[in-house]
């Protein structure tokens, strides 16, 4: 295992793409082993592709591309600055529940944080935000992104651990909810201290809130349709990514009238891209994680853990912390890919709930995208704001207490993530 994880992190230093990383690591560890011929390792990288759940991944990504030619997104837009922007820091506010809006859309941290900077940068800087307050608000609450279905992480973490897809999406709807409430409150605390407030700005009437939610409708209601369907036994979570893409077709042709033949064509370019990405470090990351288990690497952690701390909670928030130090120097789709093989067996082996674990895990894993020193989110917000790292950091510190207070709760008190699956599927 040394060997590999070597391999794979001089191939990163050398600037070599992670999945070519993760491949050659795979075929070292298989040509050194001195048991298993390399043919096993082609076996693998082939056995990863063979599996109906991850088909989820490109309709959702598809989905996502196509709502965004939509018209969806300009609708949410009018709906939050209605709700909210009234409130001390109201674009700050606009950017988080966009973001919780848009979670359900595009399940992609990155894609949502580089839609708000465009739109919401520039009207921030405007009104006299400061650039690493704006950079900070809109890179901490696409955070949100990371639990809110249809999370492109969590069907990722379900399909190599082996949990229940339609609990995660279900555990992610509360955590989500209070990540970005916990998020407004910090907003508006930051904000009222800078007097980033609108003397003009006034409540919205009931009449102006009922007209945007109801221009917003149909984007509104895809995340309630696409949890109802999954509860009620309509579709699978890999079944409900392809009524995800005819949604979004219809929805943009008939209901928006916004969606052309170019904007179909940008879509499937864009999502093209994105799925061959993320399934080449998919088929690749078969090999290590066959390795992982070989090795028995789950077995030997979870005797070294269990020797030290006795308590299930501890023994996760011991996981936890590892993860978020992780999250620093990798994208959060490498580490679900990699670790999941290795933390789901020893968590199960402490009693701990794996849906409960993956909500946690996903949360910490993509909060790394948003903090120094590779947070791809971080980078991409401060390079579209023209913002300096340091003034991001140094404003970003609020929302990162924040957010690390809130995952110490949802440790604590399981039954924040665990209520609505276990009432919806027992």
């Amino acid at each position: 295992m040394g060997l590999l994880s070597a391999v794979f992190a001089v191939l990163l230093v050398l600037g070599l793409p992670v999945a070519f990383a993760i491949g050659i690591a795979g075929f070292t560890f298989f040509m050194t082993n001195g048991v298993m011929p390399i043919q096993i390792g082609v076996q693998r990288i082939a056995a990863m592709s063979q599996s109906f759940p991850l088909l989820a991944v490109p309709f959702f990504v598809l989905a996502g591309h196509m709502m965004n030619e939509s018209g969806i997104t300009e609708r949410l837009f009018a709906f939050s600055r209605t709700a909210v922007a009234w409130m001390a820091g109201g674009l700050a506010q606009v950017s988080i529940i966009l973001s919780t809006l848009m979670g359900g859309v595009s399940g992609s941290a990155v894609a949502d944080a580089a839609m708000e900077s465009r739109v919401l940068g520039p009207e921030m800087e405007r009104e006299g935000y400061a650039r690493g307050y704006s950079a900070a608000v809109i890179a901490l609450s696409s955070l949100i992104t990371s639990t809110i279905p249809p999370s492109i992480g969590l069907i990722l973490f379900g399909f190599v651990g082996e949990v229940s897809i339609g609990r995660l999406f279900l555990a992610g709807i509360v955590p989500g909810l209070l990540m970005m409430t916990v998020l407004m409150v910090t907003a508006w605390l930051v904000a009222r201290r800078r007097g980033y407030v609108d003397p003009e700005a006034e409540k919205p009437t009931m009449p102006a809130l009922r007209r945007t939610a109801w221009d917003a409708k149909w984007a509104l209601l895809f995340p309630v349709l696409l949890i109802v369907s999954i509860r009620g036994g309509l579709f699978t979570p890999s079944e409900v990514g392809a009524f995800a893409v005819v949604y979004a077709l219809l929805v943009g042709r008939f209901a928006h009238k916004v969606l052309r033949l170019e904007g179909l064509r940008r879509s499937f370019d864009d999502a093209v891209t994105d799925i061959g990405m993320i399934m080449l470090i998919i088929l690749m990351s078969g090999m290590v994680g066959f390795a992982i288990t070989f090795l028995r690497v789950p077995q030997e952690l979870s005797e070294f853990l269990l020797e030290g701390l006795k308590n299930p909670t501890l023994i996760v928030g011991a996981i936890l912390v590892f993860l978020f130090v992780a999250g620093l120097f990798f994208e959060s789709t490498i580490l679900v890919l990699l670790l999941t093989p290795i933390f789901v067996p020893v968590i199960r082996s402490v009693g701990f709930d794996p849906v409960h674990f993956g909500i946690l895990m996903m949360t910490l894993v993509t909060l790394g995208s948003m903090t120094p020193p590779v947070g791809v989110c971080m980078y991409t917000v401060c390079s579209l704001l023209n913002c300096r790292i340091e003034d991001y950091v140094r404003e970003s510190l609020p929302f990162l207490a924040a957010v690390l207070m809130l995952v110490v709760v949802l440790l604590i008190f399981p039954q924040l993530v665990l209520f609505l699956p276990n009432w919806a599927f027992g």
